[in-house]
């Protein structure tokens, strides 16, 4: 699957909002928004007014770089949303939050999203027991996520259990000392803690 490989302070820059996609980096003097939040582009300082259609565009634009999806999949998901019973935009959310390379991010296993995907590639992570290195599996209610045991000595994620602030969301528990997480429920809409207007994406969609 391709993947974007430019510099990714480009995407929050464009999105005029910190996706924190490089961890602490982010949190920092260095992040690339706050040194610079013009958007990328010789005409980036030139900000002309959106038309309704540009103001969905870049709604969605936003939402797939948070979770590092790109166009074909997260036109899947809306599909997946739309068949489902309940709210669409709320049913998109709980699928993108239940993707595998999110919830081990959500659980403090990784600084950035990125980072996640990159450790579930690699098989650092079970699911219910099984090795799963797919980003874009799905977790269901009742899920365990695990390290698995020969990771367990990677310094990345030593590191991250020493300095665990012992928060998580609240449709998550984790055992930091055991490298563990279960799914207690599924997200609601309330969970989801992205500057995300997800009203704009099905209209987007539904007009296409």
């Amino acid at each position: 699957m391709a993947r974007y490989k430019d510099a990714v302070c480009r995407l929050c820059r464009r999105e005029g909002i910190k996706l924190y996609l490089k961890g602490e980096r982010c949190y920092s003097e260095k992040c690339g928004i706050t040194k610079k939040s013009a958007p990328p582009g010789q005409h980036g300082l030139s900000r002309r007014k959106l038309s309704n259609f540009g103001i969905q565009l870049r709604e969605k634009q936003k939402t797939k770089r948070h979770y590092g999806i790109l166009e074909s999949q997260f036109r899947k998901y809306f599909e997946m949303a739309d068949k489902q019973s309940g709210i669409t935009g709320d049913n998109l959310l709980r699928i993108l939050e239940t993707r595998l390379d999110n919830v081990v991010y959500r659980l403090g296993f990784a600084e950035s999203r990125p980072q996640a995907r990159q450790m579930v590639v690699h098989g650092h992570f079970q699911v219910n027991g099984r090795k799963v290195d797919i980003p874009s599996y799905l977790v269901k209610a009742g899920d365990v996520i695990s390290v698995k045991q020969r990771s367990k000595k990677i310094e990345r994620l030593k590191s991250l259990a020493e300095n665990f602030n012992g928060t998580v969301l609240n449709w998550l528990s984790a055992d930091i000392e055991k490298l563990e997480g279960k799914i207690v429920m599924l997200p609601s809409r309330e969970n989801v803690d992205l500057p995300i207007e997800e009203h704009l994406i099905i209209e987007l969609y539904s007009r296409q």
